[in-house]
Protein backbone atom coordinates (compact mmCIF):
# COMPACT_ATOMS: atom_id res chain seq x y z
CA UNK A 1 0.00 0.00 0.00
CA UNK A 2 1.32 3.56 -1.13
CA UNK A 3 0.57 6.04 1.01
CA UNK A 4 0.54 10.09 -0.28
CA UNK A 5 -0.19 13.02 1.79
CA UNK A 6 -2.59 15.54 0.45
CA UNK A 7 -2.47 18.16 2.61
CA UNK A 8 -1.00 21.60 1.13
CA UNK A 9 -0.79 19.83 -2.63
CA UNK A 10 -3.46 21.37 -4.95
CA UNK A 11 -5.66 18.31 -7.46
CA UNK A 12 -3.02 18.67 -10.52
CA UNK A 13 0.28 17.98 -8.10
CA UNK A 14 -1.99 14.95 -6.50
CA UNK A 15 -3.52 14.01 -10.20
CA UNK A 16 0.18 13.75 -11.33
CA UNK A 17 1.25 11.42 -8.21
CA UNK A 18 -1.56 8.87 -8.47
CA UNK A 19 -1.10 8.34 -12.42
CA UNK A 20 1.81 7.03 -11.38
CA UNK A 21 1.01 4.61 -9.28
CA UNK A 22 0.87 0.86 -9.96
CA UNK A 23 -0.49 -0.33 -6.33
CA UNK A 24 -3.36 0.69 -4.50
CA UNK A 25 -2.92 3.90 -2.77
CA UNK A 26 -4.14 5.92 0.24
CA UNK A 27 -4.36 9.75 -0.36
CA UNK A 28 -4.16 11.00 3.48
CA UNK A 29 -5.69 14.58 4.90
CA UNK A 30 -7.25 15.00 1.72
CA UNK A 31 -9.20 18.70 2.42
CA UNK A 32 -11.35 19.64 -0.59
CA UNK A 33 -9.37 19.17 -3.19
CA UNK A 34 -11.14 18.58 -7.11
CA UNK A 35 -11.24 16.34 -9.82
CA UNK A 36 -9.63 13.77 -7.69
CA UNK A 37 -8.65 10.38 -10.11
CA UNK A 38 -10.32 11.92 -12.97
CA UNK A 39 -10.20 10.09 -16.13
CA UNK A 40 -8.18 7.68 -14.77
CA UNK A 41 -8.82 3.53 -15.27
CA UNK A 42 -6.36 1.35 -13.59
CA UNK A 43 -6.59 3.10 -9.84
CA UNK A 44 -7.22 1.34 -6.46
CA UNK A 45 -7.64 4.41 -3.98
CA UNK A 46 -8.42 5.20 -0.69
CA UNK A 47 -8.83 8.51 0.74
CA UNK A 48 -9.00 9.89 3.83
CA UNK A 49 -10.47 13.20 4.34
CA UNK A 50 -13.43 15.08 2.57
CA UNK A 51 -12.34 15.02 -1.05
CA UNK A 52 -13.66 18.21 -3.27
CA UNK A 53 -16.10 18.26 -6.40
CA UNK A 54 -16.44 15.93 -9.32
CA UNK A 55 -14.60 12.85 -7.28
CA UNK A 56 -14.26 10.28 -10.06
CA UNK A 57 -14.97 12.38 -12.91
CA UNK A 58 -14.76 10.82 -16.33
CA UNK A 59 -13.67 7.49 -14.35
CA UNK A 60 -13.29 4.89 -16.65
CA UNK A 61 -12.24 1.84 -14.17
CA UNK A 62 -10.78 0.76 -11.13
CA UNK A 63 -12.11 2.05 -7.29
CA UNK A 64 -12.75 4.80 -4.90
CA UNK A 65 -13.10 4.35 -1.28
CA UNK A 66 -14.05 7.37 0.87
CA UNK A 67 -13.88 6.72 4.38
CA UNK A 68 -15.86 9.87 4.99
CA UNK A 69 -18.24 12.00 3.14
CA UNK A 70 -17.26 13.53 0.14
CA UNK A 71 -18.77 16.84 -1.92
CA UNK A 72 -20.51 17.04 -5.10
CA UNK A 73 -20.18 15.75 -8.78
CA UNK A 74 -19.17 12.42 -7.07
CA UNK A 75 -18.71 10.23 -11.13
CA UNK A 76 -19.62 13.16 -12.68
CA UNK A 77 -20.17 11.44 -16.58
CA UNK A 78 -18.05 7.82 -15.29
CA UNK A 79 -18.31 5.28 -17.99
CA UNK A 80 -16.70 2.24 -15.77
CA UNK A 81 -15.44 1.29 -12.22
CA UNK A 82 -17.15 2.23 -8.96
CA UNK A 83 -17.19 4.73 -6.18
CA UNK A 84 -18.22 3.49 -2.32
CA UNK A 85 -18.31 6.58 0.33
CA UNK A 86 -18.38 5.58 3.77
CA UNK A 87 -20.87 8.71 4.60
CA UNK A 88 -22.91 11.52 2.82
CA UNK A 89 -22.38 12.55 -0.51
CA UNK A 90 -23.37 16.20 -1.48
CA UNK A 91 -25.88 17.33 -4.62
CA UNK A 92 -25.71 15.78 -8.76
CA UNK A 93 -23.92 12.48 -7.72
CA UNK A 94 -23.84 10.42 -10.92
CA UNK A 95 -24.35 13.26 -13.31
CA UNK A 96 -24.37 12.19 -16.87
CA UNK A 97 -22.85 8.64 -15.22
CA UNK A 98 -23.39 6.07 -18.21
CA UNK A 99 -21.27 3.41 -16.47
CA UNK A 100 -19.85 1.79 -13.14
CA UNK A 101 -21.47 1.85 -9.53
CA UNK A 102 -21.61 4.26 -6.94
CA UNK A 103 -22.39 3.07 -3.63
CA UNK A 104 -23.13 5.35 -0.80
CA UNK A 105 -23.69 4.68 3.10
CA UNK A 106 -25.63 7.83 4.18
CA UNK A 107 -27.70 10.29 2.83
CA UNK A 108 -27.59 12.09 -1.15
CA UNK A 109 -28.40 15.91 -2.04
CA UNK A 110 -30.33 17.32 -4.72
CA UNK A 111 -30.13 16.18 -8.21
CA UNK A 112 -28.41 12.56 -7.85
CA UNK A 113 -28.51 11.05 -10.56
CA UNK A 114 -29.53 13.92 -12.92
CA UNK A 115 -29.12 12.73 -17.06
CA UNK A 116 -27.63 9.27 -16.03
CA UNK A 117 -28.44 7.19 -18.79
CA UNK A 118 -27.26 3.31 -20.24
CA UNK A 119 -25.59 2.55 -23.48
CA UNK A 120 -25.22 -1.18 -24.98
CA UNK A 121 -24.19 -3.23 -22.06
CA UNK A 122 -23.60 -0.55 -19.72
CA UNK A 123 -25.52 -0.10 -16.80
CA UNK A 124 -25.02 2.85 -13.94
CA UNK A 125 -26.26 1.96 -10.68
CA UNK A 126 -26.14 4.43 -7.30
CA UNK A 127 -27.36 3.10 -4.63
CA UNK A 128 -27.76 5.67 -1.07
CA UNK A 129 -28.64 3.75 2.35
CA UNK A 130 -29.99 6.79 3.83
CA UNK A 131 -32.30 9.68 1.77
CA UNK A 132 -31.94 11.71 -1.60
CA UNK A 133 -32.92 15.05 -1.68
CA UNK A 134 -34.98 16.65 -4.36
CA UNK A 135 -35.01 16.34 -8.43
CA UNK A 136 -33.50 12.64 -8.08
CA UNK A 137 -33.43 10.71 -11.53
CA UNK A 138 -33.85 14.26 -13.07
CA UNK A 139 -34.02 13.82 -16.93
CA UNK A 140 -32.87 10.19 -16.20
CA UNK A 141 -32.40 8.42 -19.21
CA UNK A 142 -31.42 4.55 -18.13
CA UNK A 143 -29.89 3.06 -15.60
CA UNK A 144 -30.44 2.27 -11.67
CA UNK A 145 -31.33 4.23 -8.75
CA UNK A 146 -31.76 2.79 -5.31
CA UNK A 147 -32.57 4.74 -2.06
CA UNK A 148 -33.11 2.38 1.06
CA UNK A 149 -34.05 4.65 3.86
CA UNK A 150 -31.63 3.92 6.02
CA UNK A 151 -31.68 7.25 7.90
CA UNK A 152 -32.81 8.26 11.54
CA UNK A 153 -34.67 11.40 10.66
CA UNK A 154 -38.55 12.16 10.34
CA UNK A 155 -37.92 13.14 6.36
CA UNK A 156 -39.43 11.39 3.36
CA UNK A 157 -37.13 8.96 1.79
CA UNK A 158 -36.39 11.39 -1.22
CA UNK A 159 -37.28 15.09 -1.48
CA UNK A 160 -39.64 17.25 -3.88
CA UNK A 161 -40.42 16.04 -8.06
CA UNK A 162 -38.18 12.90 -7.73
CA UNK A 163 -37.87 11.55 -11.72
CA UNK A 164 -38.96 14.62 -13.14
CA UNK A 165 -38.37 14.41 -17.08
CA UNK A 166 -37.28 10.70 -16.27
CA UNK A 167 -37.52 9.16 -19.64
CA UNK A 168 -35.69 5.64 -19.39
CA UNK A 169 -34.29 3.35 -16.37
CA UNK A 170 -35.66 2.78 -12.68
CA UNK A 171 -35.50 3.90 -9.66
CA UNK A 172 -36.11 1.85 -6.49
CA UNK A 173 -37.51 3.67 -3.39
CA UNK A 174 -38.02 1.65 0.11
CA UNK A 175 -40.66 2.66 2.41
CA UNK A 176 -43.99 4.02 2.28
CA UNK A 177 -44.59 7.15 -0.31
CA UNK A 178 -46.76 9.23 2.16
CA UNK A 179 -45.82 12.87 1.56
CA UNK A 180 -43.66 12.15 -1.53
CA UNK A 181 -44.55 14.29 -4.73
CA UNK A 182 -43.80 12.93 -7.94
CA UNK A 183 -44.14 15.02 -11.18
CA UNK A 184 -46.45 13.78 -13.84
CA UNK A 185 -45.10 11.76 -16.62
CA UNK A 186 -44.18 8.79 -14.18
CA UNK A 187 -45.30 5.93 -12.99
CA UNK A 188 -45.15 4.61 -9.10
CA UNK A 189 -45.94 1.15 -8.48
CA UNK A 190 -44.78 -1.78 -6.24
CA UNK A 191 -41.72 -3.56 -7.15
CA UNK A 192 -42.64 -6.86 -8.66
CA UNK A 193 -40.37 -10.11 -7.20
CA UNK A 194 -38.66 -10.16 -10.37
CA UNK A 195 -37.93 -6.55 -10.02
CA UNK A 196 -36.51 -6.98 -6.50
CA UNK A 197 -34.98 -10.08 -8.04
CA UNK A 198 -32.88 -7.57 -10.05
CA UNK A 199 -31.71 -5.48 -7.54
CA UNK A 200 -31.15 -8.10 -4.93
CA UNK A 201 -26.99 -8.56 -5.99
CA UNK A 202 -27.31 -4.79 -5.63
CA UNK A 203 -28.45 -4.86 -2.07
CA UNK A 204 -25.76 -7.73 -0.48
CA UNK A 205 -23.29 -5.77 -2.64
CA UNK A 206 -24.56 -2.45 -0.56
CA UNK A 207 -24.83 -4.40 3.20
CA UNK A 208 -21.03 -6.17 2.73
CA UNK A 209 -19.74 -2.87 1.78
CA UNK A 210 -20.98 -0.95 4.81
CA UNK A 211 -21.39 -4.02 7.58
CA UNK A 212 -25.54 -3.75 7.05
CA UNK A 213 -27.61 -6.48 8.19
CA UNK A 214 -29.74 -8.16 5.12
CA UNK A 215 -32.43 -8.48 7.17
CA UNK A 216 -31.96 -4.82 7.92
CA UNK A 217 -33.62 -4.50 4.33
CA UNK A 218 -37.10 -6.79 4.71
CA UNK A 219 -40.34 -6.08 6.52
CA UNK A 220 -40.34 -2.92 3.81
CA UNK A 221 -41.35 -2.54 0.67
CA UNK A 222 -40.08 -1.32 -2.33
CA UNK A 223 -41.71 0.85 -4.83
CA UNK A 224 -40.12 1.42 -8.79
CA UNK A 225 -40.45 4.25 -10.75
CA UNK A 226 -41.05 4.56 -14.48
CA UNK A 227 -41.19 6.36 -17.02
CA UNK A 228 -44.79 6.85 -18.72
CA UNK A 229 -44.25 5.69 -22.14
CA UNK A 230 -45.94 8.40 -23.40
CA UNK A 231 -43.42 10.77 -21.81
CA UNK A 232 -42.65 13.29 -24.51
CA UNK A 233 -39.15 14.17 -23.02
CA UNK A 234 -38.47 10.09 -24.71
CA UNK A 235 -38.28 11.87 -28.22
CA UNK A 236 -35.98 14.36 -27.67
CA UNK A 237 -33.22 11.33 -27.16
CA UNK A 238 -31.53 9.40 -29.82
CA UNK A 239 -30.87 6.65 -27.42
CA UNK A 240 -34.02 5.15 -26.15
Amino acid sequence: MKYLNAANQDFQALNRSLRTQKQPCTLQNCCGQRFLAAGMSQIELTIEGVPGNALGAYLNGGSITVCGNAQDAVGDTMNEGEITVHGNIGDAAGYAMRGGAIFVKGNAGYRAGIHMKAYRDKVPVMVIGGRAGSFLGEYQAGGVIVVLGLHDDSKPIVGNFPCTGMHGGKVFLRGEMDGVRFPKGVHVDAASEAELAGIRPLLQRYCAKFGVSQEALTGVPFFVVTPDSANPFRQLYAAN
